[in-house]
């Protein structure tokens, strides 16, 4: 929680334009703001697809709450050349742009990399495409979930060979989108720090280039590296962890999963112990963590058979008593009731003028000393964009009219 004294948010002052949509881009302001950075998403007529996602009360997205906030909205349609202007006068007052439209679609519309340069010399602009900006897949279209077969997850994600022909499993979540939009903030700070260290160089474009294939691979461990010394592919493993053991969801009375992970030496012990196994435990060729791993289905069965004795929260109860890192799996019910996630503002109460109070992931990461806020839930499309176009981009009242009129801003 936040100390008694705190200074502004860490990126207070800072002005991010997003031409995004969907997940990726918007997810990487989305944090960008939630650390004090000013970001105004522009929007198409009609707004931005994501906004009919997910459960609606009274017409509305809840999720939008979430996915939109600390966002001002402006709606500019940039197929008019009087939108791609205005766009442009917002870019040339901000810090960086953040994209996720096709390889070269900025270009076409006019804001290509000389036309930014002069907008606003050392501007950061962070691309998030399928495949990169360049190669010879660039133009093909992704979303997350191609990403994530591409870069390896959902191999990896699928049922152990020979366990079921039901295709492999999403992870619940659009993971590709995600991760690619936290490289993507991540490309613009190292951008803002390079840009504060650099003196003269300072001026000129920073470019981000973040690919959702790329951004799932980054996380694969030493899968690559394995095949290309040894032509192993790792295969599927369900539950299990490939290189420690043992660690799996292992079945409690009431019907539930609990996560058990005593795969260091120490811990192994202390769980064998726990379960009346010490049989297991003193046994020489368990000794190691790579021994365990040969013999994990005889390990994995002695834990399951003490497991089922206690229901759920009883089985939990007793490993952390014993210190053995472990949880049940938790629903969404449980996470709100987390006293954990509680105590630090993870889950948290927000006011949105749509729905009334509702709950929020609270701000990763935390800065006890200058934390972030959610200044505001997903506004309505076009909340902000009489007042942004004449606070930051300098238009009139007259002109904003004229615009609203022509239909190139709503």
């Amino acid at each position: 929680m936040a100390n008694s004294t705190t200074s502004p948010a860490p990126l207070a002052g800072i002005r991010i334009v997003e031409i995004g949509h969907f997940i990726a881009a918007p997810f990487a302001s989305r944090i960008l703001g939630d650390l004090g950075a000013e970001v105004i998403k522009i929007e198409p007529p009609g707004g931005d697809p994501v906004r009919g996602w997910g459960e609606k009360v009274n017409g509305a997205s809840l999720w939008w709450s979430v996915h939109g906030r600390n966002k001002r909205s402006v709606v500019i349609d940039l197929k008019r050349p009087e939108g791609v202007e205005a766009a442009a006068r917002l870019i040339a007052r901000s810090d960086a742009l953040i994209e996720n439209l096709r390889p070269g679609a900025l270009a076409r519309l006019g804001l290509g990399r000389e036309r930014l340069e002069s907008l606003r010399p050392g501007l950061i602009v962070a691309h998030v495409s399928g495949y990169g900006q360049d190669g010879p897949m660039r133009d093909r279209a992704a979303f997350g979930v191609i990403g994530e077969a591409i870069g390896g997850l959902r191999y990896l994600t699928d049922h152990p060979p020979g366990t079921t022909d039901l295709p492999p499993p999403r992870v619940g979540i659009s993971i590709g989108d995600s991760v690619a939009g936290l490289y993507a903030a991540i490309g613009i700070l190292a951008g803002l720090v390079s840009r504060g260290m650099k003196g003269d160089a300072a001026d000129r474009l920073c470019v981000v280039d973040v690919a959702l294939t790329e951004a799932v691979l980054s996380l694969m461990e030493g899968v690559v590296t394995e095949y290309g010394a040894l032509g192993i592919v790792r295969q599927p493993v369900g539950s299990r962890i490939t290189t420690a053991a043992p660690t799996n969801a292992y079945p409690s009375s009431d019907g539930r999963w609990v996560i058990i992970a005593g795969n260091s030496d120490l811990l192994f012990q202390r769980l064998m112990r726990l379960i009346g196994r010490e049989d297991l435990g003193a046994r020489a060729d368990l000794q190691s963590n790579r021994g365990r791993i040969a013999h994990v289905d005889e390990i994995d069965q002695a834990i399951s058979q003490w497991s089922r004795q206690y229901d759920a929260r009883r089985l939990a109860a007793i490993l952390a008593e014993a210190d053995i890192p472990s949880t049940l799996i938790y629903t969404a019910a449980e996470i709100a009731e987390d006293p954990q996630f509680r105590a630090r503002g993870m889950v948290r109460e927000v006011e949105d003028p749509r729905h009334g109070p509702l709950l929020h992931p609270g701000i990763v990461p935390m800065f006890p000393d200058s934390p972030g806020t959610i200044r505001n839930t997903g506004q309505d499309v076009g909340a902000d964009t009489d007042a942004v176009l004449t606070d930051i981009a300098g238009y009139g009242p007259d002109d904003i009219a004229r615009l609203h009129s022509q239909g190139v801003i709503g």
